[in-house]
């Protein structure tokens, strides 16, 4: 049977099937070569789509702006002070305005509940930008880049550790492509940043049935060994109240990405990272903390590995445009 998304939201990828996000990984590359040898089209002109940003972005606001326009479409950008939304309007009478005016709605922000109405109520494609609880886009752009560096399509036994907080979108996220993908995710973070356990059982159950497995430890000196991609992300989240950074850096200093965590993987094994990185002392948050606690600027990462061979991180965050562009391709035309 062919896979048609036509008028389906990109929430969480919870909601989809392994052949779809394979569908729509396969789109994305068809994408990405037509962009590289020239000859794209532009299959959605004339469509007008609403980019609502609650939280700021560099990638999702630059991937969803250009793969728009690349599609032929015309895309508005209402920043966190350009809509009336959860303020003077609820998000209910927001979704049912836009919803009228574009083809299809991103959302980037706080609660999963707020898309979730937006998709309710709106009547065409929303696609989740960024939440709390899910970050769908950035998976698959970060599948996309390991299948690019191991020149593969099928995940079956592809083995992904995720150093770091386990409590939110990123964490959640991987815990879910790999299990739907019959992946090896292994989490390792301190036990009281696990993720919630609900999710970690489901997505246990669909691992097993795909062939995968999902695995939680705290054993940071070995939980890296015969990975094929190594993963993390900031240590404190955008909308974290920044007194936590004490508490983060002395919970999570040992599971920080180095050289050592990266030979123990597979010889071709890679690195990732969301973006942005604290990996050096070039950002005003890396001196703030610097400041503050001493240290160099290197996080969640050290500068050594962000800038070695290992690292995929500006090909991960060029794959978000491709990623994107699939998404809304395939739920606005089908």
């Amino acid at each position: 049977m062919a896979i048609n998304l036509k008028g389906r939201s990109f929430l969480k990828l919870l909601d989809f099937t392994q052949r779809e996000i394979y569908y729509l990984l396969d789109l994305s590359k068809q994408l990405k070569e037509a962009k590289y040898a020239g000859t794209e089209q532009k299959p959605l002109t004339g469509k007008s789509v609403a980019l609502l940003f609650q939280k700021d972005s560099t990638r999702t606001r630059c991937a969803f702006d250009v793969g728009a326009f690349e599609l032929g479409m015309h895309p508005v950008y209402l920043g966190p002070s350009g809509s009336q939304m959860g303020k003077k309007e609820s998000i209910e009478d927001t979704a049912k305005v836009l919803g009228r005016m574009f083809d299809g709605i991103q959302f980037r922000g706080f609660k999963q509940q707020d898309v979730e109405l937006l998709a309710k109520y709106s009547g065409v494609p929303v696609w989740n930008g960024l939440t709390d609880q899910w970050h769908p886009t950035q998976m698959l752009a970060d599948i996309m880049t390991i299948q690019e560096a191991k020149d593969i399509r099928n995940m079956d036994g592809i083995k992904l550790v995720y150093f770091g907080d386990s409590r939110f979108n990123m964490a959640n996220s991987y815990m879910v492509v790999c299990a739907k993908l019959g992946m090896h995710f292994v989490g390792c973070a301190p036990k009281e940043l696990w993720p919630d356990e609900e999710l970690l059982i489901n997505c246990q159950e669909i691992a097993k049935e795909n062939g995968g497995s999902i695995t939680m430890t705290t054993d940071y000196k070995t939980a890296a060994i015969d990975a094929d991609a190594i993963a993390t992300d900031v240590w404190v989240s955008m909308g974290e109240d920044s007194s936590v950074w004490g508490n983060r850096i002395k919970e999570l200093t040992p599971y920080q990405v180095n050289m050592e965590k990266m030979r123990q993987g597979k010889k071709e094994v890679i690195f990732l990272h969301c973006l942005p990185s604290f990996h050096d002392d070039q950002t005003e948050v890396a001196k703030s903390v610097i400041k503050d606690f001493g240290g160099n600027g290197e996080l969640e990462v050290t500068n050594e590995v962000f800038n070695s061979s290992y690292s995929k991180v500006f090909e991960e965050a060029e794959n978000r445009l491709h990623t994107i562009k699939a998404v809304m391709l395939a739920t606005i035309r089908g």
